[in-house]
């Protein structure tokens, strides 16, 4: 028996969410509207169905472990704020830069954040996560805006993730081209690199943007708007609550960098060999979201077991900072939640094949790789993964490559990069979002500041694909 087509329709629902979100920054509902919308499609235009469905698809998400540990080990996070901030740790770190020297200008901040996030690349989480934490008090106490700083942690965690073969990312996508039965898997993912331009251009537009202190488009008014004074736009909704975001360190306790320095550095150390360990001895075979929420979990351990030999918390001190922290970030683990459930509604309409089919009947050998490209970023903006939208692309590009005489590493780049791109545009994805909870930063301004650079890259990109289809 074969599977519903339902075409046209099955591209609504992501549509319906993404265009909601933006125009009434109601992420919550439009992304639940999306979810309905869906299943009342699948439904067969019942809406009471649609309703019940909805929501069951909501629960399901905890059913998959991998979705659980992501929007836990986000949660958590928050914990790691309360947890820096209370003991002194966050402001005992930004004293002592400041005191060296080393982060005393705008421009410093950013290079802060830019190497940052370069430096931590096993996983694209774990990236921003210590990219944001790491630098958004000094981004505050710089006036460097909060938008700034997302979009510099969002716009060198997947694209840098993307060019080394030693992480999460790398062993997933190995792994789709060994199904694929492509010779030497790990010769084609490296002989992609050279050619994902949207990749490499989106890292030189960040640190152009750092060295340059210059902005476009919406991004250069929130940093207008933080130079005046105003953290927040009228009406942002960060996505890390502000009873987080105030907590002063404990009076009389002694203001210590190490207390920030010791939670983070053992987040950051763990990641590789939690990866190690799931994948038995294979850091490319390891669990990524294992790996995070593991990862995060020793952090928070290391950190209170620290603060209680120094004697600056009592248990039930580090407990309170716990579930304050964890609290803050529900509204996190909602929209995490709905992210997923539409996610699992367009892989039920057939999204993914419907878009990658779309364009069959138009390909020419010459194309492939901008039409792969364009296809790629469809498909990443429409349902917000750039992992789902490597594993529908990935088994349609690599047939082509022998008989249409295809540079396998362009290809495969054009498809790698796309689904980046359509990543970091994509209210729905959950690396824009996890970016927007860790530089406390409402969602849709993330999106909309962040999008500018994403389309100056990704136009690049697709003329790079363009010539080099008529010359390699």
């Amino acid at each position: 028996m074969t599977a519903p087509y339902y075409g046209w329709l099955s591209i609504l629902p992501p549509l319906m969410a993404i265009v909601l979100a933006i125009r009434s920054k109601q992420v919550f509902l439009s992304l639940f509207a999306g979810v309905f919308l869906g299943y009342t499609i699948l439904a067969g235009g019942n809406p009471l169905k649609g309703v019940v469905d909805a929501l069951e698809a909501c629960v399901e998400v905890f059913g998959d472990a991998g979705n659980t540990k992501v929007i836990l080990f986000s949660c958590m996070v928050g914990a790691l704020i309360t947890f820096t901030q209370y003991s002194g740790g966050m402001e005992g770190f930004v004293q002592w830069v400041t005191r060296r020297g080393w982060v005393a200008t705008r421009r410093q901040a950013g290079l802060l954040a830019f190497f940052t996030g370069l430096v931590v690349f096993v996983e694209s989480s774990i990236c921003v996560l210590v990219a944001g934490s790491v630098s958004r008090p000094l981004f505050d106490k710089l006036k460097v805006s909060r938008e700034k700083l997302a979009y510099i942690c969002d716009s060198t965690s997947a694209p840098k993730c993307i060019l080394i073969p030693l992480n999460a990312w790398g062993a997933f996508i190995i792994g789709l081209l060994q199904d694929q039965h492509v010779g030497s898997p790990v010769q084609a993912f490296v002989a992609s690199m050279p050619f994902n331009f949207y990749a490499i251009i989106a890292i030189a537009l960040v640190l152009w943007s750092v060295l340059s202190q210059k902005d476009l488009g919406p991004m250069a008014a929130a940093e207008r708007r933080v130079q005046a004074g105003k953290l927040t736009a009228d009406g942002a909704e960060p996505l890390v609550s502000q009873e987080v975001l105030a907590v002063q360190p404990k009076p009389g306790i002694p203001l210590r960098a190490v207390n920030m320095v010791l939670p983070i550095g053992v987040m950051v150390i763990m990641m590789p060999v939690g990866l190690l360990i799931t994948g038995h001895g294979n850091l490319m075979q390891g669990s990524g979201s294992t790996s995070v929420f593991w990862a995060v979990l020793l952090g928070l351990a290391a950190a209170a077991v620290a603060y209680r030999l120094q004697g600056l918390l009592t248990v039930r001190e580090i407990m309170d900072q716990f579930m304050k922290g964890v609290g803050g970030l529900v509204s996190l683990a909602a929209l995490m939640m709905l992210a997923f459930a539409i996610g699992a509604t367009c892989r039920a309409l057939g999204t993914g094949p419907y878009v990658a089919g779309l364009a069959d009947a138009f390909i020419t050998p010459k194309l492939v790789p901008a039409l792969l490209f364009l296809i790629s970023c469809g498909i990443a903006f429409a349902t917000g993964t750039s992992w789902g939208t490597f594993a529908i692309m990935i088994p349609i590009a690599m047939p082509m490559v022998e008989p249409l005489g295809l540079h396998m590493g362009m290809t495969l780049a054009a498809v790698l990069g796309g689904g980046v791109f359509g990543d970091h545009c994509s209210p729905i994805s959950d690396t824009t979002i996890i970016s927007s909870m860790a530089s406390a930063c409402d969602h849709i301004d993330h999106v909309a500041t962040q999008l500018p650079y994403a389309l100056s890259a990704a136009g690049v990109s697709l003329l790079c694909y363009v010539v080099l289809g008529f010359l390699v």
